[in-house]
Parts: C-alpha cells; sequence; structure tokens
C-alpha cells in the first residue's frame, strides 16, 4: 500500500511538472508570435509581396493581394493602392482610410498578415550576365554590389544602370554612371532597398556604310570622334576619302537631316556614317 501510494504521488508530481513546462512553453511561444507580428508590423511592403487584408465582421471584402512592381495593389472597390515603401500598419491605415473616402465603410477595422515576403528582393534586368532577382543579404547592399552579383554588364550593355523603386511612398528613379561606379570615381554608389530594380539597357550604337573596310554597326563609346568611329569600323578603303564624309541624323522630332562633320565632331547615338568614294 506504501508502496502504491508513493507511485500514485510520485505519478502526481509527475503531471504537475509537466503540466508547468507545456505552461511555460506556451508562454515562450505566445512572446515569440507577439514578437514577430511586433516586427512584421514595422515590415515595408515591397513588389513581390503578398498580403492577406482582412476586414473585421466584412469577410467579402478579405482577399489576398500581390503588391505589383511599381508597389501598386488593387483592391476591389476601391482601385490603384499605392502600397509599396509603408510599413504594415501604415497600409492598414491607408486602406481604411480608402473604404472611408469611398463611403463604402464608416469605420472599417483593417488588418494585413504578409503572406509571402518577396520585398527584400532586388531585380537585375537587362544587359547583365545572370539577370533575376537576388535577395538583400544585408540593409547595406550598393548598385555596384548587386551588379557583381549579377555577373557584371554584357559587351552589349549601356554605361548606365537606371535604379528605381520607392522612397517614402514615392517612386523613384536614378541612372549612375557604370564607368565611374566601377572605378571608385561615383558618389552615386546608392544603397538598395527592398523592391528595387536595376536595369541596364543596350548600349547606343551607330552605323557605318560607304568605302570603310568593315561597314556594320558599332558601339558609340564615350567621347568617341568621327575619327574613332571610322577607325573602329577597320578604316576607309583605297577608294574613300577622309575628306569625303557625311553623317545621315535622325532629330528629336524624327526629321533626318544629312551633316558633312569633321574628324573632330562627337558622334551620336543612332548616327549613319557614310564614308563617301574619292572624287580623284
Amino acid at each position: 500500500a506504501t508502496m502504491n501510494g508513493l507511485k500514485t504521488q510520485g505519478d502526481v508530481l509527475m503531471k504537475i511538472r509537466l503540466t508547468r513546462i507545456a505552461a511555460a512553453l506556451a508562454l515562450v511561444a505566445a512572446a515569440g508570435v507577439a514578437s514577430a507580428q511586433e516586427r512584421l508590423s514595422d515590415y515595408r511592403l515591397g513588389p513581390g509581396d503578398s498580403i492577406k487584408v482582412q476586414i473585421y465582421q466584412n469577410p467579402e471584402l478579405s482577399m489576398e493581394v500581390r503588391v505589383s512592381e511599381s508597389g501598386v495593389v488593387n483592391y476591389p472597390l476601391v482601385g490603384a493602392l499605392q502600397l509599396g515603401g509603408l510599413t504594415v500598419t501604415e497600409a492598414e491605415r491607408r486602406i481604411a482610410k480608402a473604404l472611408q473616402e469611398k463611403d463604402i465603410l464608416k469605420a472599417p477595422q483593417v488588418s494585413i498578415n504578409v503572406a509571402q515576403v518577396r520585398g527584400n528582393q532586388v531585380a537585375v534586368l537587362g544587359q547583365v550576365q545572370k539577370p533575376g532577382r537576388f535577395p538583400l543579404e544585408t540593409t547595406t547592399v550598393r548598385v555596384s554590389e548587386m551588379l557583381a552579383a549579377a555577373g557584371g554588364v554584357t559587351p552589349q550593355g549601356d554605361e548606365r544602370v537606371v535604379v528605381t523603386g520607392t522612397r517614402n511612398g514615392q517612386a523613384f528613379r536614378k541612372e549612375v554612371d557604370v564607368q565611374a561606379l566601377f572605378a571608385g570615381q561615383s558618389a552615386d554608389d546608392i544603397t538598395l532597398q527592398p523592391g528595387d530594380t536595376l536595369f541596364v539597357g543596350k548600349a547606343p550604337m551607330f552605323f557605318l556604310s560607304g568605302e570603310a573596310q568593315r561597314p556594320g554597326s558599332y558601339r558609340v563609346e564615350r567621347g568617341m570622334t568621327v575619327q574613332q568611329a571610322i577607325a573602329a569600323g577597320g578604316g576607309i578603303t583605297n577608294r574613300g576619302s577622309m575628306s569625303r564624309i557625311r553623317i545621315t541624323r535622325t532629330q528629336p522630332d524624327g526629321r533626318q537631316v544629312s551633316v558633312e562633320p569633321r574628324l573632330s565632331d562627337p558622334v551620336q547615338p543612332g548616327d549613319v556614317v557614310v564614308v563617301r568614294e574619292s572624287i580623284f
């Protein structure tokens, strides 16, 4: 009987101990959830994020939507809302305000849960070796580092990279000189933010024809002159004349003009450089 009593008492003590452990684990889990929710309330939404919008006592207005590349969310009955760059709390307030302004609800209670986070990535597109999306490992990733992660600019790539995104809820755009960037001579190596896009277009080209050794299209290098442009095509043939060069150039309004340049004149993107035959 004594042994049975001790066994029963031990079981009770074990149950109490397990109950206390379970309660402690529940408190830790609850604290973790609360901490995670607190962090998410400060998270800034970016392109690619998928969010669940819930309206208290109005389930018909609750839905899951995706933040577009421009930071916009299309919400029923309200239309396009710019949420990119806003914190979750700010986005909740913006949706609530829009519902009020449209006279849909008088006092909406909006709750947003981030279902899928992709806004902590940066898209690198265009003339780079490895275009795609890349994660922001830290909060201090710069343009040069992200271009390097994408394998650098291709030989056909422009000398400028265009950075677009949102800053303080407003559309942001900046052109960065790639050559100066990697030469360490640029102050434009800006810090990137979630949802930014880097785009490298094709390099500007000119066209060489007539009495050139290698007629064709060539890249307009920085500061390139007419003489250098002809040299890029291997120079002139025996029938050509360096004093009989004509350029056909398209004006901003679409008109085409023909000019007889000096050899020291700069070549412009889209120029058609024609080397004519010698008159002798």
